[in-house]
């Protein structure tokens, strides 16, 4: 657990996720769906469903230290299952629109490339709505490039094509 402070108002630590966390990491993850512009998902998996798409370590949530509540979080998947890829995950990152711009997406995205590297994770990707320019902006404060953009490579519910933009970032200790 690492304590960070955001602001002289929030307090909050950085702890591994567990299963009791996930109705909270579901609720953040449907406040990007009802932003339009986190992921094509239009609701959030269950437990089981998220828990088998997503690696086992690097799953990192921010709580607050005044009430416990989860406040933010982020997550690896598996690119493929190929073994040559076992050292490149996708990553997920989210933090509730109410605690935005307070340096939980900075505390987020240290621990999980931290913990990717000590996993052996040689490259972390990300696909990112170009709109999303807050999210783009932490990527790359944290060594992801881009790497290219997908147009209309995917449909949102309401029948609109959007595009992604694809960010890497290559581990400097492993590989």
């Amino acid at each position: 657990m690492s304590q960070f402070d955001a602001s002289e108002d929030l307090k909050f630590s950085l702890m591994p996720m567990h299963q009791a966390d996930y109705p909270s990491v579901a609720r953040i993850f449907t406040q990007g769906i009802q932003t339009g512009n986190a992921t094509y998902d239009t609701v959030a998996a269950s437990w089981a469903d998220w828990d088998a798409k997503h690696l086992l370590h690097s799953r990192w949530v921010v709580k607050s230290e005044k009430d416990g509540s989860v406040l933010g979080w982020a997550a690896l998947s598996p690119v493929s299952s190929r073994i040559v890829f076992t050292g490149v995950a996708e990553l997920s990152i989210y933090v509730d629109t109410h605690f935005l711009g307070l340096g939980l997406g900075k505390a987020l995205m240290r621990s999980v490339i931290a913990s990717s590297e000590s996993h052996g994770m040689w490259m972390l990707q990300s696909g990112i709505f170009p709109e999303n320019q807050s999210s783009i902006a932490l990527h790359e404060k944290f060594g992801f490039r881009l790497v290219g953009r997908r147009e209309r490579i995917g449909k949102m519910a309401n029948g609109d094509w959007r595009d992604i933009v694809l960010m890497e970032r290559r581990s400097s200790v492993v590989g």
